[in-house]
């Protein structure tokens, strides 16, 4: 599994453009699916709300690999 982290400049990111923004997700179509389709985790719990607000700390893993948000 591969690890990374990401730096935001703000107090939280929605979760869609946080997928975007990793690069996990080419466009925000890709991030919506994968999200209303429980395949992302965040704190290793299913989440499926795209507009989901992740602060640093938070963990999201899809697929085979997981970015903190820092």
């Amino acid at each position: 599994m591969k690890t990374e982290t990401i730096k935001i400049d703000s107090e939280y990111i929605k979760l869609q453009d946080f997928l975007k923004l990793s690069g996990v997700c080419a466009t925000g179509g890709m991030a919506k699916l994968a999200v209303q389709n429980g395949e992302v985790l965040v704190n290793k719990e299913v989440c499926t709300m795209r507009g989901k607000k992740l602060r640093p700390g938070d963990a999201v893993q899809l697929d085979d690999v997981t970015i903190i948000v820092e």
